[in-house]
């Protein structure tokens, strides 16, 4: 029998299925091992962005598409779908409502000890909510960047080095990124306040984040793509960031997967949580 994680609600975001360095292999084996009452799916799962231009759509990412109806229909998950940036072709559709699933804009989650305000957070993105077209070469320098992390850590393999992150160090060093994430932080806990809300989870800037900003709860899930971490709500209302890396450890893969596919060694948890990326 499986070794599962049993959780109250569970929380995704940006995991860009239709890229290459969607890390789709990974968060398929993390859904096989969840159960969960509540599912989010809190915006940028699929790249509608990166399949216009070409993108990458494999079995691993319609995997996860069957994953996930899997879970709404033989497992009473409810899932919750809201609307990112790279898919927001949703917009014109919204807010849309099937049995047990909803596709919104944003949400209000009933969590055991306090109400949370769901969101993407690129609202408070101005590029993306008015340059439309920066947020784009942008998103084509962001994947660039990533393509030559990818090639820089083959050759550190290859060399029997450890993963070190490219884009990490490079992002950390640009004050503009640092301050950029400290002033969406502060607006999205002001924005839940407003709502009647004292948390917030929110996805976008690729930065987990589990932390008090006042007497409002602020919670970033993260990414499937350098960060590799999810956000779980346990059943005595508990909130915790869940990386992948550590995760693993627990729930390891088949040894049928163990080493397939053409993923590179993960770095390390500790260097990966608290990241500044691009969105």
């Amino acid at each position: 029998m499986k070794n599962l994680l049993r959780v109250r609600t569970v929380v995704l975001s940006d995991v860009h299925l239709g890229t290459p360095d969607s890390k789709v292999r990974e968060v398929n084996h993390f859904l096989r091992h969840v159960r969960c009452e509540k599912l989010i799916l809190n915006g940028d799962i699929i790249d509608g962005w990166q399949l216009k231009r070409g993108g990458r759509w494999t079995k691993a990412h319609t995997r996860f598409v069957r994953i996930v109806l899997k879970m709404l229909e033989k497992k009473d998950t409810h899932v919750v779908y809201l609307r990112g940036n790279h898919d927001d072709v949703l917009a014109n559709f919204l807010p849309l409502e099937f049995d047990g699933l909803q596709v919104v804009e944003d949400y209000i989650h009933e969590g055991v000890h306090r109400r949370y305000l769901v969101l993407h957070g690129d609202v408070f993105d101005t590029v993306t909510k008015n340059f439309v077209w920066l947020a784009h070469v942008g998103d084509w320098g962001y994947s660039l960047l990533l393509r030559l992390n990818r090639a820089y850590n083959a050759w550190r393999a290859w060399r029997g080095q450890e993963y070190w992150s490219l884009s990490k160090a490079i992002k950390s060093r640009v004050k503009s990124a640092v301050n950029h994430v400290s002033n969406f932080e502060e607006h999205i806990a002001k924005l839940a306040k407003e709502r009647g809300c004292l948390g917030v989870m929110c996805g976008h800037i690729h930065t987990p984040a589990d932390k008090m900003l006042g007497d409002v709860h602020y919670l970033n899930s993260g990414d499937w793509v350098e960060s590799l971490t999810a956000l779980v709500e346990y059943y005595d209302g508990r909130m915790e960031i869940v990386d992948f890396v550590e995760f693993v450890r627990e729930h390891p893969f088949p040894e049928s997967e163990a080493g397939g596919g053409e993923d590179l060694p993960l770095p390390p948890a500790e260097s990966r949580v608290g990241e500044v990326a691009g969105a």
